[in-house]
């Protein structure tokens, strides 16, 4: 006898809640991407991601000279509580999860979320996200610090104890592990590296709060992952997490209650994967990662958010956008997965993985901590993961590690997905001059003299200890810019230029180089001097992958190389080029502003008299603009297929004895 449906719905198991969906995303203006966010919303996300762009991230103003062609590329520009309040226009944020990934100006940026919040109507209590707030992994991997290590990591845990006493709900820092594994960690690097910031933020959290709160303040610091393509290992490392936080959380800090010592985090998977070659494979990349951070129902993502398949080619479209999303909403509704318990409990080979990733974090970690903790060690973290990464991409050059469609089934049909106009989203060029127009309104419209009121108490509180927020607030209710936030920032704390990891002197990883290096012994040899190369990262894009690797591999085939690390600006690159006498200079941008800074490093050139040294460009350049650049006269581009540096660096000595 068949049951009846009411009979069915009583033995079916029950089902376990999903995760939050999110889309990671922000472009052009704060309208723009208000528009994106409720059509997101329409389509059954769960929780909003956000995306800042460059000088928001990095607290300059848009009219800033190193905001120049930075504005509304990699994410919204919001630059006071008129964009924030466009931002969210009809979204009410009091029923809202909201993700913002935001570090130096976190503070700032949750000021402003909550100002607008409150002009909503909003009960502040009742709000609930989370705001990234991890600065130590800006000095090792993504760039958007502002200033030194020692006042970031107090400004992390201002916002924590604040939000403690006003915004409950809020996760006040997002340990951020996701950028250390697209600089190349290994899964100990990701875990050790990560476990260190949260120890470094809760030993300084916990002189600022009252004893009786400090477990519910652990409870509230979440983590923000990675997943690669090894999946078995990733879920591995998942549950290493979660057990090694669960250790620590209650052997070194006396939390009792597991629900405080719960591994709570969020996840985008991996991009640093992603292939400009054969890019619809990216689809199936992009699934099997998502795979790791869901299976283990004990090891389980509370948020998911994906890349698109074509964010190795340019920004993603909205249709991009909504098929990543699809994906998690057909693992969670269509399958089974939800109505079983942990898939892996008690397997062997899971728990010998687990072990091995336990006992290599636990020893990474005492070496962090023998160097005085994660602030202490950061030059050393720094150089590992530059070692690391340089290791990575040795394994795929000599084929040792398959990428399809890259060193191994490079021949294959042209994909339709990526023909014809449109393919990638271009944010609009008048963006950035509509931002500025706006900027200048806003200025124009403030009381000067309550703008400066609350400026000086901003100022006053960074150097005499009070809470940030406080002031903050106040700030961004009196019309304070993005860029006045961080110039008081900058006055206060001072200028502060991170460690690039790359060192002078060769490593000892020369195998297979000998051919280049006798070419650059011959071409010095006509030159008189060593040959000289000169890298740089111009403008505000902190992704410095590239210009390490390009550097480390040159310094070791025995090329002179001067890489000052990241935000330079055309200026500052052209007076170092005639400063070194560079034979050849490169420069990296993955942020989508090529164009503009290129051009006015070119400009910039000319006028030291440098017209003539080769420069060579690298990034995330869709074809028309290497067209365009070719054009200009750069000698040569390279994109993300470009992943074999020995023949990159022929490629320069051939640029320099051609010269000759």
């Amino acid at each position: 006898m068949s049951q009846s449906p009411s009979q069915a719905q009583k033995t079916a198991p029950e089902k376990s809640r999903p995760w939050l969906f999110r889309t990671y995303a922000g472009h052009s203006t704060a309208a723009a991407s208000n528009a994106l966010y409720r059509d997101n919303l329409a389509k059954g996300q769960t929780g909003l991601s956000v995306a800042f762009d460059l000088p928001t991230q990095t607290g300059y103003d848009s009219d800033h000279v190193l905001s120049r062609g930075e504005v509304g590329k990699v994410g919204v520009p919001v630059g006071h509580l008129g964009d924030m309040r466009a931002l969210f226009d009809q979204i009410p944020l009091e029923q809202m999860n909201t993700s913002m990934t935001i570090n130096a100006t976190a503070p700032w940026l949750l000021a402003l979320y909550i100002a607008a919040a409150e002009e909503q109507g909003a009960d502040v209590s009742k709000l609930q996200g989370t705001v990234q707030n991890d600065l130590i992994k800006e000095y090792l991997s993504r760039g958007t610090y502002i200033t030194a290590p020692e006042p970031s990591l107090r400004m992390i845990t201002d916002v924590a104890a604040y939000t403690r006493e006003h915004l409950p709900k809020w996760n006040p820092m997002n340990v951020c592990s996701y950028h250390l594994q697209e600089a190349g960690a290994t899964p100990e690097e990701e875990l050790s590296f990560a476990l260190a910031t949260a120890i470094a933020v809760l030993d300084d959290l916990k002189e600022k709060v009252p004893a009786d709160a400090f477990p519910v303040m652990v409870g509230r610091i979440s983590f923000f992952v990675n997943a690669g393509i090894r999946f078995v290992t990733e879920m591995c490392k998942m549950r290493a997490f979660v057990e090694l936080w669960d250790e620590i959380t209650h052997e070194r800090y006396g939390v009792e209650d597991p629900k405080f010592r719960r591994f709570r985090y969020g996840v985008q998977v991996n991009s640093l994967g992603l292939t400009e070659q054969q890019p619809e494979n990216n689809v199936y990349r992009i699934l099997i990662e998502m795979l790791a951070v869901t299976l283990s129902k004990n090891a389980r993502a509370r948020a998911v958010q994906l890349p698109a398949w074509n964010e190795a080619l340019g920004l993603p479209r909205s249709w991009d956008q909504q098929w990543s999303l699809r994906m998690q909403q057909i693992l969670a509704y269509e399958t089974d997965l939800l109505e079983y318990d942990d898939l892996f409990d008690e397997n062997p080979a899971v728990e010998r993985k687990v072990a091995a990733l336990k006992e290599g974090t636990r020893a990474e970690l005492a070496q962090i901590e023998s160097l005085g903790g994660a602030v202490g060690a950061i030059e050393y973290m720094k150089s590992r993961l530059v070692d690391s990464n340089a290791a990575r991409i040795g394994r795929i050059e000599a084929g040792e590690t398959t990428v399809v469609g890259v060193n191994r089934w490079t021949e294959g049909a042209e994909s339709p997905l990526t023909a014809g106009d449109g393919a990638i989203m271009v944010v609009d060029e008048a963006a950035e001059a509509d931002q500025i127009s706006r900027l200048e309104t806003w200025r124009a419209g403030r009381n000067p003299a309550v703008v400066k009121a609350a400026l000086a108490d901003l100022r006053s509180a960074a150097l005499n200890g009070t809470n940030i927020m406080g002031p903050s607030i106040a700030a961004a209710k009196a019309g304070v810019t993005t860029g006045e936030w961080g110039e008081m920032l900058r006055e206060a704390f001072g200028q502060y230029r991170g460690p690039t990891g790359v060192s002078k002197h060769p490593s000892n990883q020369t195998e297979g180089l000998d051919e280049l290096r006798a070419r650059v012994d011959a071409v010095s040899d006509k030159l008189g001097r060593r040959m000289k190369l000169v890298m740089a990262k111009p403008g505000l894009d902190g992704h410095s992958n590239g210009a390490e690797q390009i550097s480390a591999r040159a310094r070791d085939c025995g090329i002179d190389i001067t890489y000052e690390g990241i935000r330079m600006t055309p200026a500052e690159i052209a007076e170092c080029a005639k400063r070194q006498n560079a034979d050849v200079i490169g420069v990296s941008i993955l942020s989508g502003s090529h164009l503009p800074l290129i051009e006015e490093l070119q400009s910039e050139l000319n006028q030291c008299g440098l017209k003539d040294t080769p420069l060579v460009v690298g990034g995330i350049i869709p074809d028309l603009d290497i067209v365009k650049l070719k054009n200009s006269g750069i000698s040569n581009i390279y994109t993300p297929k470009d992943f074999e540096l020995n023949h990159i660096i022929g490629d320069l000595i051939g640029l320099v004895e051609n010269g000759q």
